[in-house]
């Protein structure tokens, strides 16, 4: 029964679908959920740290069950997504009922579209890999497959990253920094990617040029089967979606840096580089990615084996109140900056 744990993923959908059909102070059904309910119940239900056993280890690696949990969010987000899009569509709303469902819409697509499509995106399989960018293309966010997989995990608490967040850095201004930044290094590293394989532009495999035919045309696609102004909505929700995933990544690495070794190299990614968090529920809900420490130092690892470690920097909340804090940057700071370790504190520097 213990496998079955990560069921509880789905109620972020369960509470999305609510809003949908909802009205007035229902429309905001997930957003409570996800950042009121959540919260309380990570604190209830307090932290585990146990790891598995290496028998443990094997078993779950090898078992199916788990893949499939994460195959099934594709038709939810997409079949959901159909949902709303019919009910914004045939529906009068209020503009406040119309924020409810857009912003407990970008939730059900930042936990449940862009978090699976994150784990899928590190899987060797092509068809995991295909329903990654699937998942990521509601979200208007394809070239994170790209920057995340070849670029994030090799740059990141280092300058050149643009997911990882600078001492004293706000989440506002993490967002406008690591979104443009993230874009223009899909790019770069794409065309790297190409030269090293000797292809052209026009290759078949510029995959961010197929980022820029397909999310398009999605969003053509919603526009002809609903109306234009559904497509306006699926443009907003797929922001919202993607700006969540961004304070998920500004909680993650906020103040923690690498530093060059003698030869110029920066050190080797280490458990300390990410903050972890063992809060039971945000980590059972966002499929273990609040182990975030575990997934650097060994990204090529399924969810349901990921380890805590003792020496690892520790968030004091779990990932869905963490991310309601960082929205407060005074709050955050008095919170957090205590806790970045000393020797990765820039003394009196503010990074804009």
């Amino acid at each position: 029964m213990r496998d079955l744990k990560y069921l509880f993923a789905y109620t972020v959908p369960l509470s999305a679908y609510i809003s949908f059909e909802s009205f007035g102070l229902g429309t905001y059904t997930a957003v409570l959920y996800a950042f009121v309910i959540l919260p309380i119940l990570d604190v209830l239900l307090g932290k585990t740290t146990n790891n598995l056993s290496p028998e443990e280890t094997q078993y779950k690696k090898a078992h199916k069950i788990f893949d499939w949990m994460l195959y099934v969010n594709l038709p939810i987000v997409f079949g959901l997504l159909y949902v709303v899009f019919s009910k914004i569509l045939t529906t009068e709303y209020a503009v406040s009922e119309y924020i409810g469902l857009a912003l407990s819409t970008g939730i059900l697509l930042a936990t449940n579209g862009i978090n699976v499509a994150h784990e899928l995106g590190h899987r060797k399989s092509l068809i995991e890999r295909l329903m990654s960018k699937a998942l990521f293309t509601p979200c208007l966010y394809m070239h994170f497959y790209i920057e995340h997989n070849f670029g994030h995990h090799f740059k990141v608490a280092t300058p050149e990253d643009g997911a990882t967040a600078r001492f004293n850095q706000s989440v506002y201004a993490f967002w406008i920094r690591s979104v443009s930044k993230q874009y223009v290094d899909a790019w770069k590293k794409q065309f790297e990617l190409l030269k090293n394989d000797d292809h052209n532009f026009f290759s078949w495999k510029n995959d961010m040029l197929y980022y820029h035919l397909i999310q398009p045309m999605y969003l053509v696609l919603v526009s002809l089967w609903f109306s234009p102004q559904v497509m306006l909505f699926a443009v907003l929700v797929g922001v919202i979606s993607f700006l969540f995933l961004e304070s998920i990544n500004y909680i993650e690495h906020y103040g923690l840096r690498r530093f060059q070794t003698p030869s110029g190299r920066y050190e080797r990614v280490q458990i300390h580089h990410s903050w972890n968090s063992n809060h039971n529920i945000g980590r059972i809900v966002l499929y273990e990615l609040t182990r975030h420490s575990d997934h650097h130092y060994k990204s090529a690892k399924k969810y349901q084996i990921l380890n805590s470690y003792e020496d690892s920097p520790h968030l004091p909340l779990g990932y869905p109140a963490s991310i309601l804090l960082s929205l407060l940057p005074p709050l955050w700071f008095w919170v957090m900056n205590p806790l970045v370790p000393p020797h990765m504190k820039p003394e009196n520097k503010v990074f804009n």
